[in-house]
């Protein structure tokens, strides 16, 4: 009995030990606070790529990350502290979000509203990355073609964009962001995808079944390169150097965000990183288009059109390969492998190291948050 009651000690005492709640210590209220949603060991390693290489360009010495993540994720958070404690990095941080979130009480005042104030209160900015696919029943859907894995992580993403931008489902909410309409509101991906669904908004649940009526990998590939979102050549041939991935064209719509936020020609068509097969449906409230797909019939990139460093695209400028040559890889079979640097070449890694410093430029813009 003695020594059950020593291992339960133990067990409760190391489980404890991995939440963490930056937010609840005595932090230095002199540094800046960007937030990381679901920061996982991959995503730290992201952050220190694009800042090491000047990519997003913050000052060090000022600015420092904190991963927010809610309890009940699946991701193990105590590997991102153990690779946060065994590299010695000081400029990033943890802290847990607790209490009852599901699809019944998002968008409203709920269990973690005070936790997501305090977070809000204390940084300049929040960045939303990607992953699985958001459960329909928090847009009000029945689930017909999404692989739902991680459900917490969404009832935690989309309460939290809610909480910052408001949203149609409960229009006499007061946003987070009427109290400061110049805090740094991003994402890609699911980013997106969560931007517009806490602000009520619609999914497409699978972009080739639903756009071009192609329930198969093979119909897939016969709708052509140029209207795949991610690579379903994989699914049909065998060959280890097929990327998962597409790299296709976006064309610019007339909101002046790209041109204007964003210094291109509005006829420019960079090549971008692609990988989902979701797609934005019903825009959420206060949204508004930037890009499209090369046919339009996919939305690419949003703005929203009250604050004015709250916007999110559906690619990927986040990953390293597009910065320097990595591996070769194929899309097609009949491809010559090439590396995703080099098929982006010299002018679309401009246009988005160009997305990066509108997006350092932003946290640079917000001013410190007056803190009791």
């Amino acid at each position: 009995m003695k020594k059950l009651l020593l291992l339960l000690i133990a067990f409760l005492v190391v489980n404890t030990s991995f939440a963490q709640h930056f937010f609840d210590t005595d932090f230095n209220t002199r540094k800046k606070y960007i937030i990381l949603c679901d920061p996982s060991v991959h995503r730290i390693k992201t952050i220190q790529y694009l800042t090491d290489h000047n990519i997003l360009k913050v000052n060090k010495n000022k600015v420092k990350f904190v991963g927010v993540y809610y309890e009940g994720q699946t991701t193990d958070f105590s590997e991102t502290q153990d690779y946060i404690e065994e590299n010695k990095l000081d400029n990033f941080f943890l802290h847990e979000i607790t209490g009852e979130l599901n699809e019944t009480n998002l968008f409203q005042e709920n269990d973690v509203t005070a936790q997501l104030k305090k977070v809000f209160d204390n940084s300049i900015g929040i960045i939303f990355f990607g992953g699985a696919d958001i459960p329909p029943a928090i847009y009000g859907e029945e689930n017909t073609k999404c692989g739902v894995y991680t459900p917490a992580r969404h009832y935690y993403e989309s309460t939290f964009i809610f909480h910052l931008l408001g949203g149609y489902q409960n229009e006499s909410f007061k946003p987070f962001l009427a109290e400061r309409p110049d805090y740094v509101v991003t994402g890609f991906c699911l980013g997106m995808q969560t931007m517009n669904v806490g602000t009520g908004g619609t999914m497409i649940q699978d972009i080739p079944a639903e756009i071009y009526h192609a329930e198969t990998p093979k119909e897939t590939v016969a709708i052509g390169r140029a209207n795949m979102h991610r690579n379903y050549w994989q699914l049909i041939e065998d060959d280890s150097l097929f990327m998962g991935i597409n790299l296709h064209t976006i064309q610019f719509t007339d909101n002046p965000f790209f041109g204007t936020a964003i210094k291109i020609s509005k006829k420019a068509t960079p090549r971008i990183c692609s990988s989902h097969h979701q797609a934005i449906e019903k825009l959420g409230k206060g949204l508004e288009v930037t890009c499209l797909s090369p046919d339009g019939k996919i939305i690419e990139g949003i703005v929203h059109s009250t604050y004015p460093h709250v916007f999110a695209v559906q690619f990927h400028p986040e990953v390293s390969a597009l910065y320097e040559d990595m591996d070769l890889k194929i899309f097609h079979p009949d491809d010559e492998p090439k590396t995703y640097h080099d098929i982006l070449g010299k002018s679309d890694v401009k246009f988005h190291k160009d997305y990066w410093k509108h997006i350092s430029d932003s946290f640079k813009d917000v001013k410190k948050p007056k803190r009791n």
